[in-house]
């Protein structure tokens, strides 16, 4: 009889008289000389009385430095058609977690460019971070810009296991890896990251498992190669889902809203081999889908415990237009504490904090109310609140393509410096439009100087002989301007020019004519107050 893990092949021809290999996983032991198995790619064709073959130790997949730059299956066979990979070290994707005493704990914190987590909820290098997300909210695009702005700069290597989610993302994933040149089609050995996918349209065998075998990969790197890696993983959430239906299928009875009785066990044995060790680090990105936003649902509720920090995101932010849509004050980090972070960042996150609190609380006072109820300081608040909603996003590289707008890459420093300068009302004056979807504090005045810019219709000069008028947005004109001193003038002149001018404006007849005859009235015009204002 074959172990629990260990790999069948199931061998045959179907009804058409093509060759059949499906691959199965051991599940269960049932006794006389049967075993129940979960199949790790589509079933169709298969029918009693085929061979199947123990292959006698559990299912492995290639790993090493061959894998960068390639993709492969939940078998770790490469699906990217550019043939086999130039390697014989495999390993196994079952394994136990590091040893305790392998850990290693070092604090440090992993900047990443984007304003409001690296503020308000800081990620752990070597640490696991989980974004958390409803349907459409932003999840696929946050991770790949944490892979855009962290793999240009990281020094290590990537793997990137999709689990469950859309063909369509992974193949924009790979065209961009390769535009961005951490994927090296010509020169495979140059590549940074290797790609794992098992997606929304095969089995839940697949599902389930292609996360352990993109983790395998990742472990290797670290304990035999000793590198840093970092793992980006979407969507965890199809992992407990698939989990949820295998379990079903081998029988076992569900427990809370449906989930397999199993579920912590099973995410435990992810979430613990994903650590850091005494050989090398890995530092792990996890998208979780919250069904119907709810975060009490035990999928994502079980994911909470294993992190070291957690970006939440809102329909709510979604809805106004604000991206990242990250939910401020539900996002959180063990790393936001003054001893690791500074006394500088801690009392600048806490006061936006506070600050988004209160405007919080006050938002039902202003829907009945009405803003022009609220006192001197609460107005003070809300203004800031506004401010800092709207400072907290950010143009993304990976978005360029649909806002027009060039991606920003923020350092720390400078996040903290704008967020101090908002909070002490040094931008009170600024309108808050001047704060959405920009870089550092600068862009934001520069910003507020282009809105001013554009209130304005018509910018007029006076000449003896009339005036120059020029709109926004239009050329300048370049033209010798003969200026008349206001004390030449003849005031009884000018008195009556502006009769007369104003006279044949009510005579004038035809589009040219009248035209004409209001360039002579403003001219008249602006002689006679001139004359006022000696």
């Amino acid at each position: 009889m074959p172990n629990i893990y260990n790999a069948l092949v199931v061998k045959g021809r179907d009804t058409l008289g093509q060759e059949i290999n499906v691959t199965c996983e051991v599940q269960q032991l049932l006794g006389n000389n049967r075993v129940r198995a979960v199949a790790m790619s589509v079933t169709e064709g298969l029918k009693r009385g085929m061979d199947v073959v123990d292959m006698g130790n559990p299912l492995s997949v290639p790993v090493g430095g061959a894998t960068l730059g390639r993709i492969f299956n939940v078998l770790g066979e490469p699906v990217d058609n550019l043939g086999p990979v130039d390697t014989r070290t495999t390993s196994p994707i079952d394994k136990s977690a590091p040893a305790f005493i392998e850990l290693d704990t070092k604090l440090s914190i992993f900047e990443t460019g984007i304003k409001v987590v690296d503020l308000l909820a800081p990620y752990r290098r070597e640490g696991k971070i989980g974004l958390f997300g409803g349907a459409g909210v932003g999840k696929t695009v946050l991770i790949m810009e944490l892979i855009n702005n962290i793999d240009k700069a990281h020094g290590g290597v990537s793997v990137f296991g999709g689990v469950g989610e859309r063909t369509r993302e992974g193949n924009d994933l790979y065209m961009e890896m390769k535009e961005s040149g951490v994927i090296n089609e010509l020169n495979l050995a140059e590549s940074k990251v290797a790609l794992v996918y098992g997606q929304m349209n095969e089995p839940p065998g697949v599902r389930m498992r292609v996360g352990l075998t993109a983790l395998t990969m990742a472990e290797y790197f670290r304990d035999v190669n000793e590198q840093d890696v970092l793992l980006f993983i979407n969507n965890i959430f199809r992992f407990v889902q698939a989990g949820s239906k295998v379990s079903a299928l081998l029988g076992r009875m569900p427990s809370a809203v449906g989930y397999q009785p199993t579920l912590s066990t099973e995410m435990g044995s992810l979430q613990e081999r994903i650590t850091s060790t005494k050989k090398g680090s890995i530092t792990s990105f996890q998208a979780v889908y919250v069904p119907a936003d709810n975060l009490t649902d035990p999928a994502p509720a079980t994911t909470f415990a294993h992190l070291d920090a957690t970006t939440v995101l809102s329909r709510g932010l979604a809805a106004k237009g604000i991206y990242p849509a990250v939910d401020p004050l539900d996002s959180t980090s063990t790393m936001l504490q003054p001893r690791i972070v500074g006394e500088e960042h801690y009392e600048t996150a806490q006061q936006v904090k506070q600050t988004l609190q209160r405007y919080k609380e006050l938002q039902d006072i202003i829907a009945i109310l009405g803003f022009d109820e609220l006192s001197e300081e609460d107005r003070l608040t809300v203004a800031r609140a506004r401010k800092i909603e709207r400072f907290l996003s950010q143009p993304f590289f990976v978005a360029e393509v649909f806002t027009g707008s060039p991606g920003k890459y923020v350092g720390l420093a400078e996040t903290i410096r704008g967020f101090k300068l908002i909070l002490s009302g040094e931008f009170d004056s600024l309108p808050e439009q001047a704060f959405y979807l920009v870089g550092i504090i600068g862009e934001a005045t520069a910003k507020a100087t282009n809105l001013e810019m554009e209130k304005v219709k018509e910018i007029i000069l006076s000449t003896n002989s009339g005036q120059i008028g020029v709109l926004p947005n239009h050329a300048p004109i370049a033209t010798a301007v003969d200026i008349e001193k206001n004390s030449d003038i003849d005031p009884q002149e000018a008195q009556q020019t502006l009769e007369i001018a104003e006279a044949n404006l009510r005579k004038a007849e035809g589009k040219r004519q009248t035209i004409e005859a209001n360039l002579a009235l403003r001219r008249a015009r602006t002689r006679v107050e001139a004359l006022n204002t000696i």
